[in-house]
């Protein structure tokens, strides 16, 4: 910018001499050419912190022969991947070998299926649980990975994906938020529930009807989201004592 200087715009009836204190910005005035010491310092501020993504395991809640969990895992996964705030990693009931009768200590054998499972579940922030409904409730094997840990789930959050025949679910996953309280876990509001699961999805394991689902999913994955940013933060400055 073209600087005038303050003689050029005086009138020719008045000295052309300037005093100083027109001539020079005062020390509490810096000129723009000087930014002020906030100026500066606002500068030099680093920009907001970028969250680490949260560490989400996805739990397949069924291990019966012909299950059908597979399918909405999958659907699930890629709405995840559609997202850049998750991490996820599946652990699948199917693929781990628990003795119903607990100890608090395991032989080799059980501890070695632990390790399958354990370390994931103490890493996540949060939790995706799939579950059918069985006999109006949830399946025997997904209680039986849930009570063979205890720790690994307090004071973090659980969403909730259910499909079935007419209730869609829904009687199993009022039965879960009724587990997961009693281990100091916070399972959030909404959910996604197919109803007529079968049916609901064509043959490449794409739902029918995309719209709908996708909508519920991103709704249950945000509420995710702020529980586990939330509580992650909250664990680190307070650990939960329960």
């Amino acid at each position: 910018m073209k600087t005038t200087t303050a003689a050029s715009v005086v009138p020719s009836v008045v000295p052309s001499v300037v005093p100083a204190s027109a001539a020079e910005p005062s020390a509490a005035e810096p000129s723009a050419a000087e930014p002020s010491a906030r100026s500066r310092a606002e500068a030099a501020a680093p920009g907001p912190a970028v969250e680490p993504p949260v560490r989400v395991a996805v739990v397949i809640g069924s291990n019966r022969e012909g299950r059908f969990g597979p399918v909405v895992a999958g659907w699930l996964l890629d709405r995840i991947a559609e997202r850049d705030d998750f991490l996820p990693e599946v652990l699948d009931v199917a693929s781990v070998d628990l003795p119903t009768a607990l100890s608090s200590s395991p032989s080799p054998a059980v501890a070695a299926e632990l390790a399958k499972v354990t370390p994931a579940l103490a890493d996540a922030d949060a939790f995706v649980v799939l579950t059918p409904e069985y006999n109006h409730s949830f399946p025997a094997g997904l209680k039986n990975l849930v009570d063979w840990h205890y720790g690994e789930w307090r004071a973090k959050p659980v969403a909730l994906v259910s499909y079935g025949g007419v209730s869609g679910g829904l009687r199993a996953v009022e039965h879960l938020r009724q587990v997961f309280a009693e281990l100091h876990a916070v399972t959030v509001r909404d959910t996604v529930s197919f109803h007529g699961a079968g049916a609901a999805f064509d043959e490449a394991g794409h739902p029918r009807d995309p719209a709908g689902p996708a909508a519920a999913a991103n709704t249950m994955l945000d509420q995710l989201a702020w529980w586990a940013r939330t509580l992650r933060d909250a664990r680190k400055r307070r650990p939960y004592a329960g």
